[in-house]
């Protein structure tokens, strides 16, 4: 029998059966992680082809679930599927050589990513629990990790630090690769971890999470290792991309669309000069993958509602100089957006 989550699913694609090999989306009907194997889900039941590698994890970890697990792999899966003419497949995680087969199969196919993004959009109790968790381990590994920085130590070496903190504490993984910047570093958003060591005065942008039962969390802070008076500007740029942040915490709620929420944050930088520094989206959804809807920027049209998971993230960046980026996981609750993030500090800390 379906859960009501697989029901709902199942129904809104319109298919007579669902055929799922894409793994963050196998993991999302099962609730067990593999980097192998297929979910079929027909009118009565969800069925995991799961290899000998996965085979008795899966069963362990899906007994007396409404998950049935049988041995086999694509070949099995297929002939299970057999019956079934229209087959529901998440369009942008097929590859064109599978659809191919599919069809030589006898099967036609519809796109099944658009229940799959409906259903994602509002996290269930469950879901913000684990999010929260890997928020909170993300956070006490940073409060962990500030201590230790000393001068000399390279960008690569912290982040090794930090991710060895966060498996420490219970993470499973990251949740993207660890980004820590210093000095002029920190001007490029996506910055490819080197191996810049530390100075005494350097600004530090550290963005960073983990994953917690398959679930992201997501945070960035930007602080000053020491302060050598010589940073009077980054302390005032700072404040203002703080404001940004809080503000939409405060005015952002149920019924704006990611393009008002990014409006908030961006309107309020532009009032401070400094609407062409701000150059990329204000928040991206933030559950399974790190990347998901909703979707808050200019070109934002999702609705916002409570059960939404995203990120606060605005940033202002000046090329070969410095960046300054402040980043929370949030979610909408009772209308408003929370925060995940309360144990580190966001304002302009001095090591």
């Amino acid at each position: 029998m379906l859960t009501d989550k697989l029901r709902k699913i199942y129904d809104s694609v319109g298919a007579e059966a669902l055929f799922v090999e894409c793994d963050f989306l196998r993991r999302y009907l099962t609730d067990f992680y593999s980097t192998d194997g297929y979910v079929l889900i027909t009118e009565k039941e969800c069925t995991f082809f799961a290899d000998f590698r996965y085979i008795e994890g899966a069963e362990k970890k899906l007994a007396g679930g409404p998950v049935k697990v049988v041995c086999g792999g694509y070949r099995e899966a297929l002939e299970a599927a057999k019956p079934y003419r229209v087959l529901g497949v998440p369009y942008p995680y097929v590859s064109a050589t599978a659809l191919k087969l599919y069809e030589k199969e006898g099967h036609e196919t519809v796109d099944a990513m658009p229940a799959f993004r409906a259903a994602r959009l509002i996290k269930s109790d469950e879901e913000l629990a684990r999010i929260r968790k890997a928020c909170e381990i993300a956070e006490d590994a940073f409060n962990d990790l500030l201590p230790e920085l000393k001068d000399g130590m390279e960008e690569r070496e912290v982040a090794a630090l930090l991710e060895y903190k966060m498996r420490r504490l219970g993470a499973e993984g990251t949740s993207f690769e660890t980004i820590v910047a210093f000095g002029e570093n920190g001007s490029i958003p996506h910055y490819a971890t080197g191996d810049r060591v530390l100075r005494f005065g350097d600004p530090v942008l550290i963005d960073f999470g983990c994953k917690y039962e398959g679930y992201c969390s997501d945070i960035t802070r930007t602080f000053l290792f020491g302060d050598d008076k010589k940073h009077a500007e980054f302390k005032e740029l700072h404040a203002k991309v703080l404001m940004a942040h809080e503000l939409v915490k405060e005015r952002v709620e149920a019924g704006m669309t990611g393009r008002q929420a990014d409006a908030v944050a961006r309107g309020y930088l532009r009032s401070k000069g400094l609407a062409e520094t701000f150059s990329h989206s204000l928040g991206h959804g933030v559950g399974l993958e790190i990347h998901e809807y909703p979707v808050l920027s200019p070109r934002g049209d999702d609705v916002l509602c409570d059960g939404m998971v995203f990120s606060d993230e605005p940033g202002i960046y000046f090329a070969g100089k410095l960046g300054i980026r402040i980043e929370d996981t949030v979610c909408m609750k009772g209308g408003r957006v929370v925060s995940f993030m309360n144990k580190t500090s966001r304002n302009c800390l001095i090591l």
